[in-house]
């Protein structure tokens, strides 16, 4: 399944660029950045954001200096839109990539109280709250009030 169709991206995009099947599986597509495809978590108990830049490159620290700081400059819009958008005073940030080889970027609200705090939300969130579609197109339009999503 590929996420971007001619007609759906920037000049950007790479030409047969596909999100990983486990990406899909585990998220709702949201929409487009500047340089990042963004993925909200199926798992609604708390705001976890995932950013999958258009590139080949594995891991975070092998883009190019210019790519890095697009892609960590779009992770910290969504860190500020987290706390101050929807108020999680607390954002975890993680480029793992052990199960999905693709890069992505983890970027998760957090807060005391929360269903896996303090621990890490890997292993600890069980399955819970999901989205409606209502819920889903609140979030887009947020996004784009806040003009993080093109």
């Amino acid at each position: 399944m590929s996420w971007c169709s001619p007609s759906r991206c920037t000049a950007r995009s790479m030409p047969e660029f596909h999100l990983h099947e486990r990406l899909l599986a585990d998220c709702h597509a949201i929409g487009r950045m500047d340089h990042c495809h963004l993925l909200l978590h199926k798992n609604a108990v708390l705001p976890w954001f995932i950013l999958v830049p258009e590139t080949e490159v594995a891991d975070l620290l092998d883009l190019s200096d210019d790519q890095l700081h697009a892609v960590t400059a779009e992770a910290a819009a969504m860190s500020r839109f987290i706390k101050h958008q929807l108020g999680w005073p607390k954002v975890n940030f993680a480029a793992i990539g052990n199960l999905v080889p693709q890069l992505h970027l983890h970027v998760i609200g957090r807060r005391p109280g929360d269903p896996c705090w303090p621990a890490p939300v890997w292993g600890h969130l069980e399955p819970s709250d999901a989205y409606s579609s209502d819920d889903i197109d609140r979030v887009k339009e947020q996004l784009r009030t806040a003009a993080i999503l093109m």
